[in-house]
Parts: structure tokens; C-alpha cells; sequence
């Protein structure tokens, strides 16, 4: 097996989504490939945001607009740079998680895309779908979820 050039992590600032980010940026380190952290969001009116934090408590951080992208996009990197990553693009995407990302790898012919297991195995996720199996079945590039939640 070749090895990675160009490998995409996607993270929403959850610790369970930096995890994701420090084996992708192992990984990017391993290969010295290039690792692109992205961060997906919506750009929100004030009286959305106030509706969804009253929605979604701990998880508003997710549609408060790009502010909350460039730190999260910040803190993913200096954990990147802990485990090895060397050559990192932080981009921050309007747009769904799932076809940001898939965009991005598609925009950038990435060969491997890494992402967190979180939703997976919630009964949302089962119902609805979830970032981690929507990306793997919809994606033309490798996929490695990792365990990030048990």
C-alpha cells in the first residue's frame, strides 16, 4: 500500500473529534503527507443562533457561525502539531458536515479521509444517518473512522 498524500480530518471541536484529528495527523506524519483539518458550519442570524442554543445546550458551539470554526480550526491544529503532523491547512466550509467534507476531498483528490465514530451508533444516527456512515458510504477516497466514542 502506497503511502497517503493528501489525508482530510473533519472536526467539530468535540474532544471526540480531536481525536480523530490526532490520528489523522499521525498518520499525515507518518506518510509526510499533507493534513487538511476542516471544519464545517452555517452561517447563522443572532436570533437562530439564541434558538438553537436554547435546542441544543452544550452543542450551540456548532451553528454560532465562522468565529467558533477558526478556533476550533486552531486548537486542531496545535494537536496536530503534538503527534507529528508537519505540512496542515485549516479550512473552515459553509455547508452540511458530510458534503463539506466530501467536497473538500473531491476539490483537493485527498486519498484518505478520517473521521470520529460519534453518532455512529446512536439511535439517531441508526434513524436519521450519521457524519461518520454517510461519509463512508458516499465517499471515493479511503475512509478510517476512528473510535473516538465507546
Amino acid at each position: 500500500m502506497s503511502a497517503y498524500r493528501t489525508v482530510v480530518v473533519g472536526t467539530d471541536g468535540s474532544e471526540s473529534s480531536y481525536r480523530a484529528v490526532e490520528k489523522a495527523a499521525a498518520i499525515a506524519g507518518d506518510s509526510e503527507a499533507t493534513l487538511v483539518i476542516a471544519c464545517a458550519y452555517y452561517p447563522a442570524d443572532p436570533k437562530d443562533t439564541a434558538q438553537a442554543a436554547d435546542v441544543l445546550g452544550a452543542d450551540a458551539y456548532q451553528v454560532t457561525g465562522s468565529a467558533p470554526s477558526n478556533e476550533i480550526l486552531r486548537t486542531a491544529r496545535e494537536k496536530a502539531v503534538v503527534v507529528g503532523a508537519k505540512n496542515i491547512v485549516e479550512r473552515a466550509v459553509v455547508g452540511a458536515p458530510v458534503e463539506s467534507l466530501l467536497a473538500l476531498v473531491d476539490e483537493l483528490d485527498a486519498d484518505l479521509i478520517v473521521i470520529g465514530n460519534r453518532g455512529l451508533n446512536t439511535i439517531t444516527g441508526r434513524l436519521l444517518g450519521s457524519v461518520p456512515s454517510d461519509v463512508a458510504r458516499k465517499s471515493t477516497s479511503d475512509v478510517l473512522i476512528v473510535h473516538t466514542v465507546r
